[in-house]
């Protein structure tokens, strides 16, 4: 039977990192060492040209560099692992092409010629787009929903994704951005996030977050994660961790393991959920490395390993590429698909983000391939808000690419406002290049009086 989207089991595979030529000496021992996966991490031209050689052409390198002085919201720091994911193999007809084209190299090494020339970034784009900061109630954490919290621990990860929804604070700072800083020392932060838990009862839920919980040195996160478990009213704890897939040798180290195992016991011990969510936004990422970490964090005693992906034009905004990457996650690495969020309204963003209109029905074009409880659901995060399933929306304004969304709660900044917040409408915005020429020239005509009256 001819249907939209045809199943075949693909299992995993470890591309031969030995094809790049500044790798071909590497051996496995090494490969599968975090410690040379951290070493050996591309930060900048130089070292991406020490690995591709003259794989690619020169006028690769020259739009990377374009990019880097005039655009990039994050600085280049790609692992290995992840560069070995992209052009997976070199039986094609031309590199520096398939370079180009590759939906990991997309959003890991954004170059100049991927921006949209008129609309780069919305009109109304934002630098901490979902206001996180402006709801921190200690340094790094953020009281956002009733009973949840997002704990920043860090400002770095292992690797910095294009399209960093944490720009502002992650990171190094760029020619584009001068980044936000963390001021406390760690444990003066983590002191806290924990006060603050421990007179806010009515919060069950921590995600333990930065940047990447993976840099946080294993005894400092252990030390942390215990503490959290000591708080009666705690019930769920996620690890939010890309490394998971972007260097998976690191959740493979011996005192990583078991270290993870000791607060997993104690979790279980206790009653507490304690997952590991990761971010998985093409199937071309997983590898066998990928999915031995994912299942060893697993049989330690993580209830749920999940994954939350970001939906973005180039990558995997189409449902064929969707259903593969789920059907891989849920079947070959032993990870849900849970979330795919709306790549959100930072500056320099827009060549990655899809209209609401287009999310809606790539939801729509992947129910009923998948298992009920693997079937991820797609959500735009809208600013003041928070994440609303992409059907949810109140009023669409279709031509000027205008969407209306309501909310049931009060965040930490709104709780002693006289104001009702939750009878106000609030607009989250399409990419301007995705709307009609009428749309379009409505913008152009003025691009800061156009904001509804309605709007936050």
């Amino acid at each position: 039977m001819d249907q939209p989207y045809l199943y075949r089991r693909t299992e995993l595979t470890e591309p031969d990192w030995t094809r790049f030529p500044g790798w071909r000496d590497v051996t496995q021992a090494q490969w599968e060492s975090a410690q040379w996966q951290r070493v050996n991490c591309v930060k900048n031209i130089k070292q991406l040209r020490a690995v591709l050689g003259d794989l690619v052409g020169e006028e690769f390198y020259a739009d990377l560099e374009a990019d880097q002085k005039s655009m990039a919201t994050m600085s280049m720091l790609v692992p290995p692992q992840m560069i070995n994911t992209m052009v997976r193999s070199f039986d094609v007809a031309d590199i520096t092409d398939a370079f180009y084209a590759d939906p990991v190299r997309h959003y890991m090494i954004p170059v100049a010629s991927d921006r949209l020339p008129e609309w780069p970034s919305h009109p109304f784009s934002k630098r901490d787009s979902l206001h996180e900061h402006d709801m921190w109630v200690a340094e790094g954490l953020t009281h956002r929903y009733p009973t949840k919290v997002l704990a920043e621990l860090l400002s770095t990860c292992p690797q910095y994704c294009g399209h960093c929804t944490r720009m502002d604070l992650v990171g190094n700072s760029t020619p584009t951005v001068d980044k936000l800083k963390l001021s406390l020392k760690p444990v003066e932060r983590y002191d806290a996030h924990i006060a603050y838990l421990k007179a806010h009862p009515g919060v069950r839920d921590v995600v333990v977050s930065g940047g990447d919980v993976a840099n946080v040195p294993w005894r400092n996160l252990e030390g942390y994660l215990m503490r959290l478990l000591e708080i009666d009213t705690i019930r769920d704890i996620r690890l939010a961790t890309k490394a998971l897939m972007g260097l998976p040798q690191h959740w493979l180290q011996h005192d990583v393991v078991e270290g993870l195992e000791r607060v997993a016991r104690t979790a279980r011990r206790r009653g507490v959920n304690l997952a590991i969510h990761t971010h998985v936004n093409h199937a071309n990422s997983l590898t066998p490395l990928v999915a031995k970490a994912a299942k060893t964090a697993l049989e330690v005693g993580v209830r749920d390993v999940r994954n939350q992906g970001v939906l973005m034009r180039g990558v995997n905004a189409d449902s064929h590429s969707l259903l593969d990457l789920c059907f891989a996650l849920q079947g070959e690495a032993g990870i849900l698909p849970y979330y795919f969020y709306m790549c959100d309204m930072i500056p320099n963003a827009e060549h990655w983000r899809v209209a609401v209109w287009q999310a809606q029905q790539l939801q729509h074009d992947i129910m009923g391939y998948l298992p009920g409880y693997a079937t991820p659901r797609i959500v735009c995060d809208v600013p003041f808000v928070g994440k609303r399933w992409v059907h949810m929306v109140t009023e669409y304004d279709r031509e000027h690419g205008i969407s209306y969304w309501t909310k049931n709660y009060r965040t930490s900044i709104e709780a002693t406002h006289d104001e009702d917040v939750l009878a106000k409408r609030y607009a989250y915005y399409d990419p301007i290049d995705t709307l009609a020429e009428s749309g379009q020239k409505w913008w152009r005509k003025s691009e800061v009086d156009r904001v509804p009256s309605e709007d936050a």
